[in-house]
């Protein structure tokens, strides 16, 4: 979530204060926003980029033994049982 995102919720979550009560308002909306950084920064959650570039290396990664796979089969496949 950008700062953009956390500052419409923490937003929202002011509006829901009384308007009788402004300053509160604005003091809240200042400590939800704070809040909801320090949340969001403790999850370690990571961009959809760095999500998107480590599901490619995934996606190689199972290629790549999906083929060594077969190859070791092939390998055993062709190879006679030893004593015999």
């Amino acid at each position: 979530m950008d700062v953009k995102g956390i500052d419409q919720l923490a937003e929202r979550l002011a509006s829901l204060v009384p308007p009788g009560l402004a300053q509160a308002r604005e003091d809240l909306h200042a400590n939800f926003k704070d809040i909801l950084a320090q949340g969001l920064r403790r999850l370690d959650l990571v961009t959809r980029e760095e999500f998107d570039v480590q599901s490619q290396v995934l996606a190689r990664t199972r290629e790549r033994l999906e083929s060594l796979e077969k190859r070791v089969a092939s390998l055993e496949a062709g190879a006679t049982p030893s004593g015999q």
